[in-house]
């Protein structure tokens, strides 16, 4: 890597406003900021945004597990993801891997250690494009949550875990005909199949959600990671989340919880799936209704990495660009405390992605982290 590169002729997204400018590196960090052309590799006018950051993805699981039975070698699918990842303008990402499993999710615990102990070897040994982090998805009302959860207690890459339950009749499934649609088809369930399951969900939530909350919301604080809320629909599990301590608000599924949200000082993040495709694949609230209300912070990939980079330029009828742009940088940083990216600025690692918007669909040409080229 060059002890100092200059990127010139872009259109720089800053905090506040774009310029046509260069922007200079030195040592893996921005250095100046300057207006008009300047000495250095041609952007021929493309977008130079700052590298994206990624809170919660899914996204890795589909390479290690492609088919039902079928476990690929976990560093090879870690690389596969951070591959797609990078090249989706993504340079700090946190991979969600699942805590508590029911008995039909044909994944264990120990596959998802696996992928953990694989980002490690991949980031401890310079395999990864992306700067990989662990965000632990809690299915509080699995019985073998707190199970799951123990062996990721001191792990240094783990800064965000979620509380989750998708049990019928609440949250993202408040409607059981939604859950019906969503696991009757995906499973492939007879009627009869579907209504035992349901039961078993039921009854496991009833048993375990709560007492699995309240322990692993201890064992984060003890931890010092931040507590993300998931699929919250109402005030009451709003105020839950608030007492909690919870600083990231994921996907409610109501305007009545993403206002409640905002009152409680959380974060509100909204998938990016869901602007691309006009709304909520479970018919829930739309982000770009949350975006018109004031009440949207943070967009995440979830299950498409390009998502995220498309939805940049899907929002640009309706909000500024570099407003935009902070919702898949500057905010996600923020809220997972780390204070060194997120911006084009003085000071802040040149995490940076060459961005050609033309045709209506954003292509990503060049992506630096910490001002080594990686894709």
């Amino acid at each position: 890597m060059a002890a100092e590169q200059v990127l010139s002729n872009a259109r720089v997204v800053l905090a506040d406003r774009v310029i046509d400018g260069h922007v200079v590196i030195r040592d893996g960090l921005i250095v100046e900021i300057g207006k008009g052309p300047a000495k250095g590799e041609d952007l021929e006018g493309d977008f130079l945004l700052p590298g994206l950051v990624e809170l919660h993805t899914d996204h890795m699981e589909g390479h290690y597990a492609p088919r039902p039975g079928v476990r690929w070698n976990p560093l090879a699918s870690v690389q596969a993801h951070d591959a797609q990842v990078a090249a989706s303008g993504i340079t700090t990402v946190f991979d969600a891997l699942r805590v508590g499993l029911n008995d039909d999710s044909g994944m264990s615990n120990e596959d998802f250690r696996k992928l953990g102990e694989a980002i490690h070897v991949g980031m401890e040994s310079g395999r990864l494009r992306a700067d990989h982090f662990i965000h632990l998805r809690c299915e509080v009302a699995a019985p073998d949550c707190l199970e799951g959860f123990a062996p990721f207690q001191g792990d240094s890459r783990v800064r965000i875990a979620s509380l989750m339950d998708h049990s019928p009749g609440q949250r993202q499934f408040a409607s059981i005909e939604a859950y019906r649609n969503y696991y009757q088809k995906k499973k492939r369930m007879s009627d009869a199949e579907f209504e035992a399951f349901a039961a078993r969900r039921t009854r496991e939530s009833a048993e375990f959600a709560e007492p699995h909350r309240d322990a692993i919301s201890a064992r984060a604080a003890e931890m010092g990671i931040v507590l993300a809320s998931h699929d919250d629909a109402t005030v009451e599990q709003v105020a839950d989340a608030t007492a909690r301590g919870i600083r990231i608000a994921e996907f409610p599924t109501s305007l009545e919880a993403a206002r409640a949200s905002r009152e409680g000082g959380m974060a509100i993040l909204m998938g990016a799936p869901n602007v691309v495709r006009g709304g909520s694949h479970s018919g829930n609230v739309s982000a770009r209704d949350l975006a018109a209300e004031g009440l949207l912070d943070i967009l995440s990939s979830d299950y498409v990495p390009f998502s995220l980079m498309q939805a940049i330029f899907a929002f640009d009828d309706q909000m500024e660009l570099p407003d935009v742009v902070a919702m898949v940088t500057r905010h996600p940083a923020e809220a997972a405390g780390l204070t060194d990216r997120g911006v084009i600025e003085a000071g802040k690692r040149a995490d940076l992605v060459r961005v050609n918007a033309d045709m209506g669909l954003p292509m990503v040409r060049t992506v630096w982290r910490e001002g080594r080229r990686v894709i």
